[in-house]
């Protein structure tokens, strides 16, 4: 379980520096160029979740990724949201969707989303110490 989780958490981290959105002219963007405010709270979940997985505590460690799950979320609705108010001087709604159709999610968000959804189902595999006779 450990290992499995560990590499969810990786894939986490790992995607926080990945392209998660392409902006025409200026290109691809990571959770950092994005907004700092998130990209530091990814961080910290995933130092939660860590702390989970290195203590054996499951529930700590899925506690922290349906956290990053519910940050991934709200992250992708931020920015559908900001790129529409982004092209809010064009006076007409088609424009303004049209214009903000520009702005794409890019392959980072998989490797986000794999990587917490690994450390949520995870199985626990417990050792039984019992001896068979």
């Amino acid at each position: 379980m450990k290992n499995i989780q560990l590499l969810g958490l990786l894939l986490v981290v790992v995607g926080s520096f990945l392209p998660l959105v392409h902006v025409p002219i200026i290109g691809n963007w990571n959770y950092w160029k994005l907004d700092h405010s998130l990209a530091i709270t990814c961080w910290i979940l995933s130092a939660g979740a860590l702390f989970g997985i290195v203590n054996n505590s499951a529930k700590i460690a899925r506690t922290f990724a349906v956290l990053l799950i519910l940050l991934f979320i709200l992250s992708l609705i931020a920015v559908k949201v900001q790129s529409l108010d982004y092209f809010s001087f064009l006076p007409f709604k088609s424009w303004r969707e049209t214009f903000a159709g520009v702005v794409k999610l890019k392959w980072g968000w998989a490797i986000e989303f794999l990587g917490a959804f690994i450390i949520i189902l995870a199985k626990n595999n417990k050792v039984n110490n019992k001896t068979q006779i």
